[in-house]
Parts: C-alpha cells; structure tokens; sequence
C-alpha cells in the first residue's frame, strides 16, 4: 500500500474489504448532498491497513436544518435504513439534536453500521472544519485530521485505541504536524501516555 500526499489529503489503493465498501457507499450520499462529515476512531486505522474488526463505523455530521436533513434521510433510504430510529423527525428531534447517534445499515443487514452524530464539543466542529480528504480508490472520503486522531485514541484509552494510536503515528510520523499534535496531546492531557506508548 503506497500513500500518496497531496495538498488536498492522501492518496491509495488498496483491495477493498466490506467495511470499506460500505462507507464508501455511504459517502457518496453525503459527498452527493454536499453534507460535510468525517469519519472518526477506529475506522481510520482500519482504513490505513490495520487488521483487526469492527463492526461500526463513527461519523460525525455538521448540523443540518430539519429540511436538510430530510433531504439526506430521504437519499439514504434508497440504500440503507435507520436501526434505531423509525422515521426522520424522531431521527433528528429525538436523536440528534439531544446529542445521541442514530444507526444507519445496508437493508436486511444489522452490521456494519453508521453511527452518525452531529458536532457536541468545539472538537467536534474543529474536526469537521479541518478534516482531510482521502482519495481511496478513487472514492472521495473524509476523516478526522490525524493531529488529533492520534491524540484522541490515547485519550480513550483502551487496549485497541492505544494499537490503533501506535499504528496510525508509525505509520504517519514523518507527515504529520506535529506542533499541532504536541498541541492536542496537551489539551487532552495525554502527554504521558503519548511519551509512554508512542515515542
């Protein structure tokens, strides 16, 4: 797998697995509506060529006006259908706007899933506004900066989040900004387990 860095993002080839085609399906209903996203946590590493499963995918959304909304729930229906929520105003009044996730699969299917949220911490919108484009195959899909990708799984801190941060910063180190992760390792208050783990 060679990685391609350009001004807009990253670029690769890769085979395909169905995670990856499933979001790359489901991109393109965003990427169509014009809907600004990126993909979050452990998708990522996944999508860089870490082995290991999941059977979710995080996305975070910008907040859209109910009619907006209604427009991308519409467009979604035509392939996927919402899990948890029966129809689009309890989706957006009863999910979304009170910060909770609502689950989007492929019909007749249960996973992989979409678990989409809109902005909830000044995090959130700052990831939204810097988010990288990656060029997968030629799919246009958009993922959280790295900066704080990285910082953010330390965060987290479970066993798979500690792997999916080492993977991601071996992986990137010599591309990545690293004032600004030094920034964000600060703010999340995860200097130690940044120098314990990834250094």
């Amino acid at each position: 797998m060679e990685l391609k860095f350009t001004k807009e993002g990253i670029e690769f080839e890769k085979q395909l697995n169905n995670l990856d085609n499933f979001v790359i399906d489901f991109s393109k209903v965003l990427n169509k509506l014009n809907v600004k996203y990126v993909v979050v946590s452990g998708y990522v590493s996944i999508l860089f060529g870490r082995n290991r499963s999941s059977e979710d995918i995080d996305i975070i959304i910008e907040k859209l006006t109910l009619p907006k909304f209604g427009m991308l729930w519409n467009e979604l229906n035509k392939e996927f259908e919402c899990i948890n929520a029966e129809n689009k105003d309890s989706a957006y009044k009863d999910y979304l706007l009170t910060h909770h996730a609502i689950r989007f699969s492929r019909k007749g299917e249960f996973i992989p899933n979409m678990e989409i949220k809109f902005p909830k911490i000044d995090l959130d919108d700052w990831t939204i506004a810097n988010r990288k484009e990656v060029s997968l195959n030629k799919h246009q899909i958009f993922i959280s900066p790295l900066e704080l990708q990285i910082p953010f799984k330390l965060f987290l801190g479970s066993e798979k989040d500690i792997e999916d941060a080492k993977y991601l910063y071996k992986l990137f180190k010599d591309n990545l900004n690293l004032p600004l992760l030094i920034d964000f390792n600060r703010k999340l208050k995860i200097e130690q387990s940044f120098n314990k783990y990834l250094r």
